[in-house]
């Protein structure tokens, strides 16, 4: 996973923070409607976590999460990304809405795989105490 490129790494990055942005607006649509956020809450929650597994682990940003916080997201991140594929294999080939569709899927997938890595470090660390 560190062995990808930067422009790589970057657009990963920017398609988190786009979906955050989005996340954050449709939160704050449903707060002032006074419609149920737990759905958008637990989504935006796992999002960053998910950002932040990333930022760690390409730029070595320190992240302050729990393992029960990362199980969560890698669950949440993992749930999202059967319907947003269904939605990408239903979209016009070329389209922007399909470029922003498969960027989305590559990132939540590499910040599952940064979450796992994650806790295969923790899992050997206390296989050697």
């Amino acid at each position: 996973m560190e062995n990808l490129s930067n422009p790589y790494k970057l657009e990963s990055i920017k398609s988190l923070q786009s979906t955050i942005s989005k996340l954050e607006k449709a939160l704050s649509q449903m707060t002032q409607k006074g419609a149920n956020t737990t759905l958008v809450k637990k989504r935006l929650k796992a999002v960053c976590i998910g950002l932040a597994m990333l930022e760690n682990t390409w730029n070595q940003k320190p992240h302050f999460y729990t393992e029960e916080d990362l199980a969560e997201a890698r669950n949440v991140l993992a749930g999202l990304l059967p319907s947003i594929e269904n939605i990408y294999v239903k979209s016009k080939a070329g389209s922007p809405q399909r470029t922003l569709l498969e960027r989305r899927i590559k990132a939540l997938e590499l910040a599952i795989h940064a979450i796992d890595n994650r806790f295969n470090k923790y899992v050997k660390r206390k296989k050697d105490v």
